[in-house]
């Protein structure tokens, strides 16, 4: 389901920004290398006061690295930054800070088991030495309120959506007095409702005489919400425009440097499966618990058909977690069973799962998918380290280790420098396709793939899109979770909607009433009835 975002509404409407005003920030020139990455070369980049301005560029081309030079987490190895005119440099994000930039990260930096109000007031000057929880509740309450962004402050981080711990992200920053907020893929683990909401409060942010950087790869939201465009292909500046004048295809083009095919369906999968033959996997009436043991999983019928995608469509926070991990063996069953090939199986045993020929591209692959502090090599042959040729006995052959990765990443098509270095030093897109090739070695059965796309630059999401029809067309039933209705209708065979932890149907792809699957994500029948 898209955001389906009011274009009219981004321009004109609170739109302050002066274009003969001398801008708020400058880099100039600015090149940050790493060893065998030119990550920016001699980029410049301007902030107006009163405007939206968006970065764009494929997964690698520098757009976090210049924000990151820009707010002080790494140092320029060339070029100068400008605040109202006068050369300055940041040699820490808390000094960015207290000069009114902050940054809201892709990976939200907080505090799992403490409050909202604990995690805003943390490290904050203006929090008393002494002060009750009631009386940093309320505080954090009048902020909220000051710039339109609701949150629960008594609630804990771990309680609440992705949604809800971004607003919180950006709540610390304007606390503490940003007038230029940089976003790094806001829109990657929100709703289209969560996105809409943001989409108003930066809008009122600009209104009132502030900036925003917005970093994203969904060209639907930068026309949306931005007022300029610089694109970033390769660490270089390859164009500056006024989003009014430009299109989906104009960005995409320029992103990339060739044309691009934005949108089109995929021809149904030439697979037929031999009648004789069980399903792949079959779930029968399975239930399960939540992190915190409340029910997540109630009555789960499934079954995934080979040469097929099985969409899964939803609201997140309504099971796709715990489904994709139940389908991968990482998730115990409270009720119910798993028959693989035909025959029943143990729950919660990932290695008879990967055995099996069932592989996982998780929802969060920085964290369910990757040792981030371990090298690129080690991620790679994650799967496969007691496999030959990688074992060797029971030790480790770390040149046909090497050697693997090397294949891994060249098939994913992710450019590395070096192997040795950790994963977690990747873009996000580029960790997702590395991911996503591994486990398309695995699956020679099944892959479960949990918001493959997400995150994504157009160029990325249609290699991986070729990725999962090519598997569906080798016999391989491909389960694929997404929030955009419109990406399941394109791509998948058979759509099921999960809403609060049920399937609320399952309908053909073709033919399907898009309207009908909206209303059962958000818990509605087509009447407008709420689902029991």
């Amino acid at each position: 389901m898209s955001v389906a975002l009011d274009r009219s509404l981004a321009h004109g409407v609170g739109h302050v920004a002066d274009p003969d005003a001398a801008p708020v920030v400058s880099l100039r020139g600015i090149t940050k290398i790493f060893p065998g990455l030119i990550a920016n070369d001699a980029v410049d980049f301007d902030i107006r006061a009163g405007e939206i301005h968006a970065l764009l560029g494929e997964n690698g081309a520098g757009k976090s690295t210049l924000m990151n030079v820009l707010t002080g987490i790494y140092q320029p190895d060339a070029g100068q930054i400008l605040l109202d005119g006068q050369p300055t440099r940041f040699v820490s994000p808390a000094q960015a800070i207290g000069a009114g930039i902050g940054m809201i990260h892709q990976h939200f930096k907080l505090i799992q088991a403490f409050t909202v109000a604990e995690n805003i007031h943390l490290g904050w000057g203006e929090t008393p030495v002494l002060i009750s929880a009631k009386d940093i509740e309320d505080r954090t309450r009048i902020l909220a309120e000051k710039f339109n962004l609701a949150v629960r402050p008594e609630a804990r981080i771990d309680e609440i959506s992705a949604g809800e711990q971004q607003r919180v992200e950006i709540l610390k920053v304007l606390a503490r007095g940003a007038r230029i907020l940089i976003l790094d893929e806001p829109t990657a683990v929100l709703t289209p409702p969560e996105a809409r909401e943001l989409f108003k409060a930066l809008r009122q942010f600009r209104a009132a005489g502030n900036s925003v950087v917005f970093i994203s790869h969904k060209l639907d939201e930068v026309l949306a919400i931005s007022d300029r465009i610089t694109i970033l292909r390769a660490g270089k500046k390859v164009a500056l425009r006024e989003a009014a004048g430009c299109t989906p295809s104009i960005l995409a083009n320029l992103m990339v440097g060739r044309d691009v095919v934005l949108h089109h369906a995929r021809p149904a999968s030439p697979h037929q499966a031999n009648p004789g033959d069980p399903p792949p996997m079959v779930l029968q009436d399975v239930s399960a618990l939540n992190d915190r043991g409340l029910p997540a999983l109630t009555g789960i019928e499934l079954e995934l058909r080979a040469g097929e995608i099985l969409g899964i469509a939803g609201v997140a926070g309504n099971g796709q977690r715990e489904l994709s991990e139940v389908l991968t063996g990482v998730r115990p069953l409270q009720g119910g069973d798993i028959v693989i090939a035909g025959y029943r199986v143990p729950s919660s045993n990932p290695a008879m799962f990967r055995d099996a020929g069932i592989g996982h591209i998780p929802e969060d692959r920085l964290r369910s998918g990757l040792a981030p502090s371990l090298s690129i090599i080690d991620n790679a042959v994650l799967r496969e380290y007691v496999i030959p040729p990688v074992a060797r006995g029971h030790f480790i052959d770390h040149g046909s280790a090497a050697a693997l990765a090397k294949r891994i990443a060249k098939d994913a098509e992710v450019g590395i420098p070096s192997f040795q270095m950790p994963v977690r030093n990747l873009s996000g897109g580029n960790q997702q396709r590395l991911v996503a090739r591994r486990e398309m070695r695995i699956a020679k059965s099944v892959l479960v793939a949990a918001y493959p796309t997400r995150g994504l630059d157009v160029g990325a999401i249609n290699t991986m899109i070729d990725y999962l029809v090519a598997l569906r067309d080798s016999g391989v039933a491909v389960v694929m979770f997404s929030e955009e209705l419109e990406e399941l209708l394109n791509l998948a065979d058979r759509i099921a909607v999960l809403y609060e932890g049920r399937i609320m149907g399952i309908f053909n792809a073709k033919g399907a009433d898009m309207e009908e699957i909206g209303l059962l994500m958000g818990g509605k029948t087509k009447h407008g009835e709420r689902v029991a």
